[in-house]
């Protein structure tokens, strides 16, 4: 082989590596959704009371951006824990302190191209760090969307119910008496043990004015 086209065929090569470099990162991303519907997909999560006045966060190509302040402590963000998830949430001044930095700095790793495990890991070193906090006080986060859609615990994802999630740092099902969510019941604890444990409780859908206004 020539010079010239070992060197064409070490470009091509580079290039066939970057292209899947480039696939594989965007396969992580979330699919970035038209502006407005993020916004009014995040607000379907607030009780009416709370949507008007909530901060609102929409996904761009780098992370997270923000296009409103609140006006009332709360936050309102589509969150993606799984890149094909969809997790409308709205959450008071405590959950806006420490689990809103969270999910931005994942959505940030994510956008940087790093791996799910590269992901993990530096998030437990930033908890170790101080960098990220559970909660210090209770508190409730609201899912009050009909368009939740939860990882399934198996890789996979699937539909969820409206339901509220109160911070319960280390809490266990057994605390509760429950048998988790394969079990059902009234309530149930997710991430338990661990200090960003929630209280998971499922309510009724949401009627009244509209949460986007």
């Amino acid at each position: 082989m020539s010079e010239f086209a070992f060197l064409a065929a070490l470009i091509a090569v580079s290039a066939s590596a970057a292209a899947q470099s480039t696939q594989i990162a965007e396969s992580r991303q979330p699919p970035l959704m038209d502006r407005q519907k993020e916004i009014a997909l995040a607000l379907s999560a607030c009780p009416p009371t709370v949507a008007s006045k909530a901060a609102v966060y929409v996904l761009d190509k780098s992370g997270y951006v923000k296009v409103r302040d609140n006006q009332n402590g709360f936050t309102a963000i589509v969150q993606h824990s799984l890149p094909n998830a969809q997790e409308p949430q709205c959450m008071d001044a405590e959950g806006t302190r420490t689990f809103l930095p969270r999910m931005l700095k994942v959505a940030e790793l994510r956008a940087q191209g790093k791996s799910p495990e590269e992901i993990k890991r530096f998030m437990a070193d930033a908890l170790v760090k101080g960098l990220v906090q559970p909660t210090a006080r209770p508190g409730i986060t609201y899912m009050l969307s009909t368009e939740n859609i939860v990882p399934d615990g198996k890789g996979g994802t699937e539909h969820f119910p409206p339901h509220v999630m109160f911070y319960a740092p280390y809490l266990t099902n057994a605390d509760l008496g429950s048998g988790g969510e394969a079990e059902g019941g009234p309530a149930f604890v997710t991430l338990e043990g661990t200090p960003f444990a929630l209280i998971i409780v499922p309510v009724g859908v949401q009627t009244g004015p509209s949460h986007a206004h």
